[in-house]
Order: structure tokens, then C-alpha cells, then sequence
């Protein structure tokens, strides 16, 4: 690799590398130590190609959630088993591996921008900005971008586009599967909630289960289904769906919520 060489969206590969690097090392004992992340699907990971592989994940916290993802998904293609350990699976990242993210989020600090620079796909949410309900059109660029890093490589994307569980999925994530054709892959998380801030940044608590499960793609049928039904598909993938609230009683949603109002005030 040429020291100077970039990715489609300019950003220079060595610096990236180093960044993903630091960055892994930083947070490794938040899923291996201090709280323990239990695996499944590692070996589905590898058996997936290169380029155009998109991630559809459930989402608990800004950043705790793709930070794990990173581990689990080089430590898996470096032949880890269901496991993060040993931290040498970084040395060599995937470097071609994008999560999209509110541009005003990335935006807000050094570090926000440094997590960006490792790979975010900014886009501009069209529902909410600054804390306020907006509802504006969605940017093409916006769109553009995510097909190119598809094209380059993976992609991770959450979208609720929210931390609060059963909220409906975006819309705009069936549009980009139907437009670019990715493989989809279906990716449930728990745990991250109660151990981390809302942020993902500060430790709430320790000694947390957390867990990751990378389910086989999904079989879509790009052609004929409609937005909607892929979206519905999604939303049972990422059990998400509103089905789910039937297996949960009402005094367990009413602490998830109390601890949810009880997080914002920790951020």
C-alpha cells in the first residue's frame, strides 16, 4: 500500500490504518474486561465478499455499538472465533469497511472527527437537526455516498436512526438496497445500553453481558419486493419489528423506557 494512497472518499489509508489501530486498542477492554461480548456468526463474516455488503443493525449507542462491530468484524476475518481476543487481529484492519452516520454528529468535537476520518459515511439526517424535529428532503449526495462505499466495501448502517428501541426503520435504507443491490446482512446487538452512556463514550457500568449476533443474509428479492416489505423484513431481521413488544411485559418495557430517560441525563 502506497503511503499516500486514498479511498474513494480522499482519506489517505495510512493515517486511517494508524487511527483504526489507536482507536482499538483505546476501547478493547470496554468489550473484553470491563464487560464481556459474547459472539455469534463470526464464520458468516467470512465467507462474505470484499465489496458491496451491507450491515443492518438494531442501535443502542452513538458510537459503543460500530467500535464493537470494528473488533468483532477484523478479529473475525483474521480467523477469530466467536472472540476479540488478542488485539493483534487490528495490526491489519479492513480498511474498506464504512458506518453512516448523522453529519452534525461528526462534526461536534476532535474526536468525533477522528472517528469519522476511520470511517464514516456522513449523511444529513432529514427528520431531525440539532435536537429539533426537521422533515426536508433527502441529498442525493447523501445516497451517492453510501453507493460509493458500498462500492468500495462494507457498510454498516442503523436505521431506526435512533437509540430508542422499536422506533420504524428509515425508508431511505430500502431505497439503497434496491438501488445498489447489496448483500444484506442482519446484525442484532444487546447489552450496550446498560453499559455504556448514551454516547457510547463513558462506561456506565461493568461487568455487562454484551452481545453481538451476525445473522446469514437475507434473501431479497431486488426487482419485485416493495420498499415497504423490505423494510418490514428488516425490521423482523433486527427484531425490531412491533411484533417483538408482545414477548416483553409491560413493567420490563417500563423500566427500558425509565432507564432510557435516566441515560439522557448521564450524556
Amino acid at each position: 500500500m502506497g503511503l499516500f494512497k486514498k479511498n474513494p472518499f480522499g482519506h489517505i489509508l495510512f493515517i486511517k490504518k494508524w487511527l483504526i489501530r489507536i482507536l482499538a486498542v483505546i476501547t478493547h477492554k470496554r468489550y473484553r474486561g470491563f464487560n464481556t461480548l459474547e459472539i455469534e456468526g463470526s464464520e458468516i463474516l467470512r465467507n462474505l465478499p470484499d465489496q458491496n455488503v451491507l450491515f443492518v443493525s438494531n442501535h443502542q449507542t452513538y458510537f459503543a455499538d460500530v467500535v464493537a462491530m470494528f473488533h468483532v468484524f477484523n478479529a473475525s476475518l483474521s480467523g477469530r472465533e466467536d472472540s476479540i481476543k488478542n488485539l493483534g487481529y487490528i495490526w491489519q484492519p479492513k480498511l474498506n469497511m464504512y458506518y453512516v452516520a448523522a453529519a452534525e454528529t461528526m462534526k461536534k468535537n476532535l474526536l468525533t472527527k477522528v472517528m469519522a476520518y476511520a470511517g464514516s459515511v456522513s449523511v444529513e439526517r432529514t427528520w431531525k437537526s440539532e435536537g429539533q424535529e426537521v422533515n426536508r428532503q433527502v441529498k442525493m449526495s447523501d445516497i451517492s455516498n453510501i453507493g460509493k462505499a458500498l462500492n468500495d466495501g462494507w457498510v454498516i448502517t442503523f436505521p431506526q436512526g435512533t437509540t430508542t428501541p422499536w422506533k420504524p426503520l428509515r425508508k431511505g435504507t430500502s431505497h439503497i438496497i434496491k438501488k445498489y443491490r447489496p448483500i444484506v446482512v442482519p446484525v442484532v446487538i444487546d447489552g450496550f445500553r446498560r453499559s455504556f452512556d448514551k454516547k457510547g463514550l463513558r462506561i456506565k457500568k461493568k461487568g455487562i453481558l454484551q452481545s453481538m449476533v451476525i445473522k446469514e443474509p437475507l434473501d431479497i428479492d431486488y426487482d419485485n419486493e416493495s420498499f415497504d416489505s423490505i423494510i418490514e423484513k428488516l425490521e423482523y431481521a433486527i427484531e425490531q419489528h412491533p411484533s417483538f413488544l408482545k414477548v416483553i411485559s409491560k413493567k420490563d418495557l417500563m423500566a427500558l423506557e425509565e432507564e432510557n430517560k435516566q441515560r439522557k441525563f448521564r450524556v
